[in-house]
C-alpha cells in the first residue's frame, strides 16, 4: 500500500506530551551481544573494565614487542588479557590512553558486587557515545505487551473480535502446539492475536480512507517514546538535603532459581550482568491525539486510551496484575540454605513484595520473563506450561514460568529484584 503524499507528510495539528521521571532498584537492557568473552573485559577485586578495543590495539603496537601478537592469540584462544595489560602498561593499566583516548573510557567501568570469578558477562546496552541508556523501543514494547493485555481482559468493554477473545486463544493455541516449527515460534502472538489487535486497522483522514496492512495501519504509530536521558552516574539530593548516588554501573551475581514441588527453594544456575542501580533518568510520551482518531478498527474494536493519562492506568493495571502474582510466588515458596552451595534466602525479597499495591508502574527489561512480557497470566497454567515447553526451555512438570532472576548484594545477600520501574510526571 502506498499513502498519498499529504497524508505521509502531514504534521499532527494536535498531540499530548508528557516528560516522565523514570527510577528503578536495579535494571538490565541486553545489547545485541549477549555475552562477553574474558579478552573483552577485565575483572579486579572490585571492577570490571570494558575496553574501547581500538584504542587497545593501537596502544600495544605503540608498545611495540610481541604484545599486539599476544592479544590476538588471546582474542582467537578466548583468553582473559589481565595479566597481559600488566606486562604493557604496567600496575595502573586503567588509566592508559592512546592519543586523546582512554583505553578504558569512565563509561565503561563498573563496580563488581561479587566476589565470585566472573566467567561469562552479559553486557547492557549503550548508545553511540558509549553510555548506558534506555531504548524508547523498550519502553514502547513493554507499554504494548499491557494494552494487549488490558483489551483481551476487558474484551467485552472493547468490542474485541470474538475470533480473539481469550477462550479462542486458548483453542488456536491447543491445536497449534507441537505443529509449528522454530521459526514461526517468534510470531506466535502476531498470529494469533497481535496483528489483530494493533494492526488490523483502517485510517479515514480528510474523509479519505485508507487501506493497507503492517506497520502502517498500527494505531500505536500515534504513540512516540524517546530514549531515556544516558544513565550518567552521580549524586542526587534527597527532600532531607542528603546526596545519594544514582545510576551506578554494577557487574551483579543473578540467582536464577525455581522451587521443588514441596515449594523448597531450588538453585539452577549463577549468571554475571552488567546493570544499573538506583536508576534516575527521563524520557518523554508524545500522543498524537489527530492520528489516533483517525484509526478504525475493521471488525469494530474500540480503541483503549484516548490520552496520556489513561495509557499511564493500562500500565498500572498490568504491573499490579504481574506484582499480586509475584507476591503469591514469593510467600509460598521455602528458604534453602543447602542448594548447590548457595544460601537460597529469599526473605529480603519477601519483603520487597509485602506492599499490597505494586509501587512500580512497570516491568521492564530483563528478568521480567513470561509474565512480564506476554499476556500468559490470562491463560490457565497448565496451557502456559504447553507453551514453555513448546516455544521455549522444556521443563515437564514445573509451573510456568518456572524460574525466577533475583540479584545479590556485595555481602552475598539476594536483595534484589530487577525491572520494576516506577513512571512519575517530571
Amino acid at each position: 500500500m502506498t499513502f498519498s503524499p499529504e497524508f505521509a507528510l502531514k504534521k499532527p495539528s494536535f498531540y499530548q506530551s508528557k516528560r516522565i521521571q523514570l527510577t528503578s532498584q536495579i535494571l538490565h537492557i541486553g545489547s545485541s551481544v549477549s555475552r562477553l568473552n574474558p579478552f573483552e573485559y577485565v575483572q579486579t577485586d572490585k571492577k570490571v573494565y570494558l575496553p574501547n578495543q581500538e584504542a587497545l590495539a593501537k596502544a600495544l603496537v605503540k608498545q611495540g614487542g610481541r604484545f599486539l601478537d599476544d592479544y590476538i592469540q588471546a582474542i582467537e584462544e578466548r583468553q582473559d588479557i589481565s595479566r597481559l595489560l600488566k606486562q604493557a602498561f604496567g600496575s595502573e593499566w586503567w588509566n592508559i590512553s592512546v592519543d586523546g583516548c582512554q583505553i578504558f573510557p569512565k563509561e565503561a567501568i563498573s563496580q563488581k558486587l561479587t566476589s565470585e570469578n566472573i566467567t561469562d558477562l552479559r553486557p547492557m546496552i549503550r548508545n553511540g557515545m558509549g553510555q548506558l541508556f534506555i531504548p524508547g523501543s523498550s519502553i514502547k514494547g513493554a507499554i504494548r505487551t499491557a494494552i494487549a493485555y488490558h483489551l483481551l481482559k476487558h474484551s467485552d468493554r472493547y468490542q474485541v473480535p470474538s475470533s480473539k477473545r481469550v477462550s479462542e486463544i486458548e483453542k488456536t493455541l491447543r491445536q497449534k502446539l507441537g505443529q509449528i516449527n522454530q521459526y514461526q515460534h517468534k510470531f506466535l502472538d502476531d498470529d494469533l492475536f497481535m496483528d489483530s489487535l494493533f494492526t488490523e486497522f483502517d485510517l479515514t483522514y480528510q474523509e479519505r480512507k485508507f487501506r493497507g496492512k503492517g506497520p502502517n495501519t498500527d494505531f500505536l504509530r500515534a504513540l512516540k517514546i524517546t530514549d531515556s536521558e544516558p544513565l550518567l552516574e552521580s549524586k542526587m539530593k534527597t527532600k532531607t538535603g542528603q546526596e545519594i548516588p544514582v545510576n551506578i554501573p554494577v557487574v551483579a551475581e543473578v540467582i536464577v532459581s525455581s522451587r521443588f514441588p514441596d515449594y523448597l527453594a531450588k538453585y539452577k544456575a549463577s549468571i554475571y550482568v552488567e546493570m544499573v542501580r538506583n536508576v534516575q533518568t527521563e524520557f518523554t510520551l508524545t500522543l498524537d491525539t489527530e492520528m489516533l482518531s483517525w484509526f478504525k478498527h475493521k471488525q469494530g474494536m474500540k480503541l483503549p486510551f484516548s490520552n496520556l493519562d489513561e495509557l499511564l492506568e493500562i500500565c498500572q493495571e498490568f504491573t499490579q496484575e504481574q506484582w499480586d502474582y509475584e507476591h503469591d510466588y514469593w510467600e509460598e515458596i521455602k528458604n534453602n540454605p543447602r542448594a548447590s552451595g548457595k544460601n537460597l534466602d529469599f526473605n529480603h525479597i519477601r519483603e520487597f513484595y509485602k506492599p499490597e499495591k505494586s509501587p512500580y508502574s512497570q516491568r521492564l527489561g530483563w528478568g521480567s520473563g513470561m509474565t512480564g512480557t506476554t499476556i500468559n497470566l490470562l491463560l490457565g497454567d497448565e496451557l502456559r506450561e504447553d507453551i514453555r515447553d513448546t516455544c521455549g526451555l522444556k521443563a515437564p512438570g514445573f509451573e510456568a514460568p518456572k524460574s525466577r532472576r533475583t540479584v545479590m548484594n556485595p555481602n552475598g545477600e539476594i536483595k534484589f529484584v530487577p525491572g520494576w520501574v516506577k513512571f512519575k510526571n517530571s
